[in-house]
C-alpha cells in the first residue's frame, strides 16, 4: 500500500501540548555509530524558511547534546545522529524501577544497537522547534526529506545467509536474530507467520483428501449421470434473450459442484473450526515460551512510552486518558456509513452481474453464450478484486481519521484502535459479495410468473446442483488474484528501485583505506570513517524503499485476512488451506528479503505479543463456525440430499434396488407451463424454442413449489426445518469443542511458569544483595 507522511503522523497522533524546552545533557557520542540519518534539500539562502526551521530542530537535538555529522552530496545534505550514552542509562534506570519493563534484557548489560534506534527514534518524533512543530510535520512541509535508521553491515549479512535466501525455503527461521536486530514486534510476525504455516501442512493434507474423496466418484455419482443423461428443458435464465436450455449441457458445471459439494466437506468444516482453536492455542504456549526467554513476558509497551517520555524531558507531563461520550457517538456513526458504502458496493457487484449475464448469453462467442452465468461470476470476482485494492486505500485513509476523533492517550493504543477499525472495513470489503454469493444467490431471486428484479433485470439463479461453486469461483478467483498479485508488487517495487539506484551509487564505489587503519582506531577499538565511506553507508541506505508504521501492519493485515479466507468458508473450498500453505512458504523468504536487503530498517519495537491481532483471530474462529454451518446447512445440497434419501428417494420407499438418490435432481425440480398468464408475462414464445428447434410449453426450475399453483410444498419446509436444526446443532457441537480444546491445551506450559518463578526469586535476591552491599559500603 502507498502511504503518505500525512498519514504516518495521524497514526502516532502527538499532541503539541507537550512541547516543552528540553534540558541540556551533558554529554556526546561514546560508541562511534550513528543511531539516525536526517537528509534534507540542500538550501544556499540561510533566510529561506525551511532553512531556519531546519536549523531550528537541529539546535533543539543539540540541546540534548545529540551530536550531529553533517555532509553534502551533490544537492542532498546528510546529518548523522548520535545520542548521548545518558540518554540510555537513564533508560536502563527507568526499566529497573518500573513495574512491567523490569525484568527485560536491556535493564543488565549494553544497550544493544535495535534499542538505540527505538529510543532515538521516539525522541526524534518528540522533538518540537519554537513554533510548536515536530518532526513529522517537518517532514510534511518538506523541512526535511526524510529520516532512518542504519543497516548493521555485520549483522545484515549474518541475516542473509541464515534467513533472507529463496534457497532457504524449507528450513527453520533465526527467530532470535531477528529479534535481535529488528525487535521483538517483527519477530513475533514471523514467528506467528511461521507456526501458522506449519499448521496449516495438515489442514492442507485433509483439504486435499476431500478433493480427491469427491474426485473419486466424479463419474459413478448417480447425481451427476441423473444431470449428464437428463432429457429436461429447463426455464430461460434471463429476458429477452435467453431460451430455454437442456439440463445435460451443464454436465461439466455439476461434476465440478460435486468435488465441492459433497458429504466430505461437513467433516472438514468442523476440522477447521476446531483447527482453528487448536491453532490459536497452541500459538499462545509457542509464544509464551519465546516471549518467557527474551525477559519480556509482563513487557508493557504503554509503560515504555511512559519511560520514553521521561528520557526525552524529565519534565514532560503524561497524556491523560480521555473519553467522551460524543466523539464515541460521532465514531460510532461515521463506522456504520462507512459499512453501509462497502455494502452498498456489495450490491452494486451484484448489479453488474445480473446485467452481465444476460448480455454475455447474446453474444458471439458459443462457450460464453452456454457459461454465461459462471462467465459472469468470474468477471464479477474479478471486478472485485480491483474494487478491494481501491477501497484498501480509503479504508485507512478512514480509519486514520476516526483515529484521529478519539484523541487516544498513546502510540499503543492508537494501533490498536487502527487495527480494529482497518480489519472491519477490509472484511466487510473482501467478505460482503461472499455472504451475498452464500447465502442469498438463488434464494431470493423468485419463479416463474413472480421473479424478483432490479431496475428491471432478473436476479441471478443458481445452478440444479447447488450454489456452491460459484462460492468456490468467487473465492478461487480473488484469493490467487490477491497474493499472487500482491506478492509480485511487493517485491518487485523496492527491487527495481534498488537496481536503479545502482547507477547513483556507483560514484562512491571508490574506498578510502584510511579509514580501517589499525592506527586509526581508539584505545577502545573503535575507528571514525572519512566521510566518503559514512556517505556510502548512508546513500546505501537511502536509496532501499522507505519503511513507515504501516509497514509491518500491512503483512499482518494481509496474512489475517488470508487466514479469514482459510477459516471461514473452507467448506465451499477445501483447497484453501493447500494455497495458503504454499503462499506463505515464499511469503516469509519475500518478507525476509524485503525487510533485509530491500527496504529501509524497520524501527525495532518491543513487545510481548502480536497485539490486538489474538483477538481479531479469536473472532474470526468464532466466526468460522458459525459461517461453515451456514453454508453447509444453508448454502449447499448436504440437507436436501439427506432429507430425499431418508424421507423421498428410492431407499426410503423401499425401491432398495435403486440407489438411494436416484431421482434427486428431478425431486428438486418444479414444472411451470406457458398455458399460465403470469408465466407467459415472463417468457416470450420466441424463449421456448430449444436449440433444436423445438417449440415447448413448459419448463423446468429449481425450487420445491406445486406445479398447479406455485404455493411451497411440504418438502420445503421440511427441508427448511432440517436445515435450521442442523446449523443449530453444528454450532453447539463445534462451540463445545472448541471450549474443550482451549482448556486442554494451556496457553502457558509449565516450564515457562516455573522458569518465570525462578527468575523473579533470582531478581529478589539480586535486589537484597545489593541492598546489603550498599550497607556494608557506608558503613
Amino acid at each position: 500500500m502507498f502511504k503518505t507522511a500525512e498519514e504516518d503522523i495521524e497514526l502516532w497522533d502527538m499532541q503539541k501540548e507537550s512541547y516543552h524546552t528540553e534540558a541540556l545533557l551533558s554529554s556526546t557520542c561514546a560508541r562511534r555509530t550513528y543511531d539516525y540519518i536526517l537528509v534534507a534539500q540542500k538550501l544556499d539562502d540561510d533566510m529561506d524558511l525551511k532553512a531556519q526551521r531546519q536549523r531550528a530542530f537541529l539546535q533543539q537535538l543539540e540541546k540534548k547534546n545529540v551530536t550531529i555529522t553533517r555532509i553534502t552530496h551533490d544537492d542532498k545534505v546528510f546529518f548523522g545522529l548520535c545520542a548521548p550514552s545518558e540518554m540510555f542509562e537513564d533508560y536502563k534506570y527507568l526499566l529497573k524501577v518500573s513495574d512491567s519493563c523490569n525484568w527485560s534484557g536491556d535493564v543488565r548489560g549494553n544497550i544493544s544497537q535495535a534499542t538505540r534506534i527505538r529510543i532515538v527514534n521516539f525522541v526524534l518524533n518528540e522533538t518540537f522547534i519554537n513554533t510548536g512543530e515536530n518532526l513529522r510535520e517537518l517532514l510534511m512541509k518538506n523541512v526535511f526529506e526524510t529520516i532512518f535508521c542504519l543497516h548493521e553491515k555485520k549483522k545484515q549479512k549474518e541475516l542473509k545467509t541464515k534467513w533472507a535466501r529463496w534457497s532457504g525455503l524449507f528450513t527453520n527461521q533465526p527467530i532470535n536474530d531477528i529479534k535481535c536486530y529488528f525487535g521483538e514486534k517483527v519477530a513475533l510476525y514471523y514467528l506467528w507467520l511461521g507456526w501458522y504455516t506449519k499448521l496449516l501442512v495438515p489442514a492442507s493434507v485433509l483439504g486435499v483428501v476431500v478433493f480427491l474423496c469427491g474426485l473419486a466418484f466424479f463419474n459413478t455419482s448417480p447425481l451427476i449421470q441423473e444431470v449428464c443423461e437428463s432429457n429436461v428443458i429447463m426455464c430461460p435464465r434471463c429476458d429477452n434473450r435467453c431460451t430455454v436450455w437442456e439440463l445435460s449441457d451443464t454436465c461439466t458445471y455439476a461434476k465440478i459442484s460435486h468435488l465441492f459439494d459433497n458429504e466430505g466437506t461437513v467433516a472438514f468444516a468442523m476440522f477447521m473450526a476446531i483447527w482453528a482453536t487448536l491453532f490459536l492455542e497452541l500459538w499462545k504456549r509457542t509464544k509464551a515460551r519465546h516471549v518467557s526467554k527474551w525477559k519480556v513476558y509482563d513487557w508493557c509497551e504503554e509503560e515504555e512510552e511512559l519511560i520514553l517520555e521521561i528520557v526525552n524531558d524529565q519534565n514532560c507531563k503524561p497524556q491523560q486518558f480521555r473519553h467522551s461520550y460524543l466523539r464515541s457517538t460521532l465514531v460510532l456513526i461515521l463506522v456504520t456509513l462507512m459499512l453501509m458504502l462497502i455494502i452498498g458496493l456489495a450490491h452494486a457487484l451484484v448489479v453488474f452481474r445480473v446485467v452481465a449475464a444476460p448480455l454475455l448469453s447474446e453474444g458471439n462467442w458459443q462457450f460464453i453464450k452456454d457459461h454465461a452465468n459462471t462467465v459472469a461470476v468470474m468477471l464479477g470476482a474479478v471486478l472485485h478484486y480491483f474494487t478491494i485494492q481501491i477501497m484498501t486505500r480509503v479504508n485507512r485513509w478512514v480509519s486514520l481519521k476516526l483515529c484521529n476523533i478519539e484523541k487516544t492517550n498513546s502510540f499503543a493504543a492508537t494501533e490498536r484502535s487502527f487495527t480494529v477499525k482497518m480489519f472491519t472495513f477490509q472484511f466487510f470489503t473482501l467478505f460482503s459479495s461472499l455472504f451475498y454469493v452464500a447465502f442469498f444467490l438463488g434464494r431470493i431471486n423468485g419463479h416463474p410468473g413472480n421473479y424478483v428484479r432490479i431496475a428491471g433485470w432478473r436476479l441471478e439463479e443458481c445452478h440444479p446442483s447447488g450454489c456452491l461453486t460459484d462460492l468456490f469461483i468467487q473465492m478461487a478467483v480473488i484469493m490467487l488474484l490477491k497474493q499472487t498479485l500482491n506478492n509480485i508488487s511487493e517485491f518487485s517495487v523496492p527491487w527495481l528501485k534498488r537496481c536503479f539506484s545502482r547507477k547513483t551509487a556507483k560514484k562512491l564505489q571508490r574506498k578510502c583505506g584510511y579509514c580501517y587503519r589499525k592506527a586509526c582506531r581508539d584505545e577502545k577499538g573503535y575507528f571514525e570513517q572519512c566521510d566518503i565511506c559514512k556517505l556510502r553507508d548512508w546513500m546505501r541506505n537511502y536509496h532501499l524503499s522507505d519503511t513507515d508504521a504501516f509497514s509491518l501492519f500491512n503483512e499482518f493485515l494481509e496474512m489475517v485476512i488470508q487466514f479469514s479466507f482459510t477459516t471461514i468458508f473452507v467448506a465451499a473450498f477445501p483447497l484453501a488451506p493447500l494455497l495458503a500453505l504454499i503462499n506463505n512458504i515464499f511469503e516469509i523468504r519475500l518478507d525476509a528479503i524485503k525487510m533485509v536487503k530491500l527496504e529501509r530498517r524497520l524501527v525495532p519495537r518491543k513487545t510481548n505479543d502480536i497485539g490486538v491481532w489474538t483477538k481479531v483471530l479469536e473472532a474470526v474462529g468464532v466466526l468460522a463456525v458459525i459461517a461453515n454451518g451456514l453454508v453447509i446447512g444453508v448454502s449447499s445440497d448436504f440437507i436436501p440430499r439427506l432429507v430425499y434419501r431418508y424421507q423421498y428417494g428410492p431407499c426410503a420407499t423401499g425401491l432398495a434396488h435403486n440407489h438411494c438418490m436416484q431421482g434427486y435432481i428431478n425431486n428438486t425440480l418444479t414444472v411451470a407451463s406457458v398455458t399460465l398468464p403470469a408465466v407467459r408475462k415472463d417468457f416470450s414464445t420466441r424463449q421456448m424454442v430449444t436449440s433444436s428447434g423445438l417449440n415447448v410449453t413448459q419448463c423446468s426450475y429449481r425450487d420445491y413449489r406445486s406445479d398447479e399453483d406455485y404455493s411451497l410444498t411440504y418438502q420445503f419446509w421440511l427441508v427448511m426445518a432440517v436445515r435450521f436444526a442442523f446449523v443449530i446443532i453444528f454450532e453447539h457441537v463445534v462451540v463445545v469443542c472448541k471450549f474443550v480444546a482451549a482448556w486442554f491445551v494451556p496457553n502457558n506450559p509449565i516450564h515457562v511458569k516455573n522458569d518465570r518463578l525462578h527468575d523473579k526469586m533470582d531478581r529478589l535476591k539480586e535486589e537484597l544483595r545489593e541492598k546489603k552491599r550498599s550497607k556494608s559500603t557506608e558503613v
